[in-house]
């Protein structure tokens, strides 16, 4: 299942095992971080970055309850390996659009 399109004030809810709610924060700051260090990235044309950055989001938004992290992550990390400028800046807002709607209940 995929969010509405960017621009929505549509918010997005994840249901997170309650053992995770020390940590999931703290995942999810990280995570806003890497959007402006993507942002930078871009306009430097530094597709190694984003390549770490989408591999790394690919491997852990699963882990901690968001598949959704995990989606943008991977095709974020192929933009950046066919160096897709387009593609890239186009799954760094769907990762920031996310984001902002966010809504995590912990269970």
């Amino acid at each position: 299942m995929h969010p509405p399109h960017p621009g929505s004030t549509e918010r997005v809810t994840v249901r997170i095992d309650r053992d995770f709610e020390d940590i999931v924060p703290i995942f999810l700051a990280n995570r806003r971080k890497d959007v402006h260090t993507l942002r930078d990235a871009l306009t430097s044309a530094d597709f190694a970055t984003i390549q770490t950055l989408g591999h790394r989001m690919k491997g852990d938004g699963g882990g901690y309850g968001f598949d959704r992290i995990s989606e943008i992550g991977g095709a974020m990390e192929l933009a950046a390996i066919q160096k897709d400028h387009t593609a890239a800046e186009q799954h760094i807002a769907q990762l920031e659009d996310f984001l902002a709607r966010l809504q995590v209940e912990y269970r």
